[in-house]
């Protein structure tokens, strides 16, 4: 788990700064750090080798593309420093739950890339929908939980985060990820073998996201 929030925070700084107070991602990187008891010292570390202030081998994000079982399509973002490391193991990984890892554009025709934002319960619905709409959002809903989402273009990302963070709007979730454009039905004797999969490569200290165009039976993801 560090190691893949110290990732994350080497990301963050590189791309925006090594001040938490004018970067958001980064700061949101450090809260999640901090929230599972990452030492100070890790994380002052991981900040300097983004800036470059302590050397390091270079992290970079990387999307894979893959199948799982039933031919659905799989999507994860990884932050590596090797990627001669992280492809064998997850081709291995892949394979281990009867799925493939694919060519780079196997499945991402599949896909739309969206920013997404997902408040907690009691945020105002109202006022929440009136800054998004302000700042570029495309769309606001209550997702399957009842939780006012909402979703933009990755350009709009940004102006966004900086709108709800300076209005102190905290939110559960706040990420440019891959969208499924349509969904795949799954049956109960896939589901538990795709979910498996899933579960296991959002585990691997590179993927910081994992995406699908599963969908999933109610009485699987309930279990």
């Amino acid at each position: 788990m560090w190691s893949k929030l110290s990732k994350a925070i080497i990301v963050s700084a590189k791309m925006g700064g090594g001040d938490p107070s004018l970067n958001i991602r980064l700061r949101k990187a450090i809260d999640d750090a901090k929230a599972v008891s990452m030492p100070k010292d890790n994380i002052e570390r991981a900040i300097k080798r983004g800036t470059g202030e302590l050397e390091g081998d270079a992290v970079e994000e990387v999307l894979y593309e893959g199948y799982g079982p039933g031919g659905v399509a799989v999507m994860c973002l990884a932050l590596t420093d090797n990627r001669n490391r992280t492809a064998p193991e997850l081709r291995t990984m892949f394979g281990k739950f009867g799925g493939e890892l694919g060519k780079t554009g196997c499945v991402s025709y599949l896909f739309e890339r969206k920013g997404i934002f997902v408040f907690g319960e009691g945020a105002d619905e109202e006022k929440v929908t009136e800054l998004a709409l302000e700042n570029g959002a495309d769309d606001v809903e209550l997702d399957e939980d009842g939780k006012v989402q909402v979703t933009c273009s990755p350009e709009a990302f940004s102006d966004l985060e900086v709108a709800f963070d300076e209005a102190g709007m905290d939110t559960e979730v706040s990420e440019v990820t891959q969208i499924a454009s349509t969904n795949v039905d799954l049956d109960e004797s896939v589901s538990g073998k795709v979910l498996a999969l899933l579960e296991a490569l959002d585990d691997h200290d590179d993927i910081q996201t994992v995406s699908t165009n599963a969908n999933f039976p109610s009485e699987s993801v309930s279990e």
